[in-house]
């Protein structure tokens, strides 16, 4: 899953960073508004960690623009603004949750998941689709009750179409998901770890829809 980081506190920002990519986030970053507001608008972000002290005006308006524009994006707040009237107003604006400063990386950590969790409609870590058991936090894999071992790459690839559902995943969207950020990935990669899910799994786990992308079956 992509997430949006956007926190110019260079030591806040590399805490975060590593503690979500260890959750298995992909993550960009921003250092501002303008730039945020730019992200947002080219990338389809599953959640957007955001600081409302920023350098080049308030994140607040990052909310705003993309509640105006009638975006779902799940929105976490972090601030040093303690006050009860600083958070009810950014969650009468929009904000799916908020975490004052200072913060164990690992509370935030929890709190995305459980907001990208809620995004999808599920009540816990466990997700369910036909065969297939994913535990979210756990990062763990179970095919008609055996535990099955993934790469990392191999997990981000299913929970992305795990939590897809049974909606259809291009090659390009799978790559924004699990590739974001690096550089010259072609789609075509794609295809090599379907096939390495399928032989783990069972090779009508996934269905390809010629031309157009992929869908979870379990």
């Amino acid at each position: 899953m992509r997430l949006l980081l956007v926190e110019d506190e260079p030591a806040v920002r590399d805490l975060l960073r590593e503690a979500l990519k260890e959750a298995g986030w992909v993550v960009d970053e921003a250092w501002g508004v303008n730039e945020a507001l730019g992200l947002v608008e080219v990338f389809p972000y599953d959640l957007v960690v955001l600081d409302l002290g920023l350098p080049d005006g308030d994140g607040q308006e990052v909310l705003s623009a993309l509640r105006r524009r009638g975006s779902p994006i799940p929105v976490l707040i972090l601030t040093a603004r303690d006050a009860p009237e600083a958070r009810i107003a950014g969650l009468e604006e929009g904000a799916d949750d908020y975490v004052v400063k200072p913060f164990y990386p690992r509370e935030v950590v929890a709190r995305a998941r459980a907001l990208l969790r809620r995004s999808r409609g599920y009540a816990n870590n466990w997700l369910k689709v036909g065969r297939l058991e994913l535990d979210l936090e756990g990062r763990r894999v179970f095919w008609q009750g055996r535990e099955v071992r993934l790469s990392a790459r191999e997990y981000a690839l299913l929970e992305a179409l795990a939590l897809r559902g049974e909606g259809l995943a291009s090659r390009e969207w799978l790559v924004e998901k699990v590739w974001s950020g690096e550089e010259s990935i072609d789609p075509r990669t794609v295809d090599t770890y379907i096939k390495y899910l399928r032989r783990k799994l069972a090779p009508e786990a996934i269905e390809t829809i010629r031309g157009l992308g992929y869908r979870l079956l379990g």
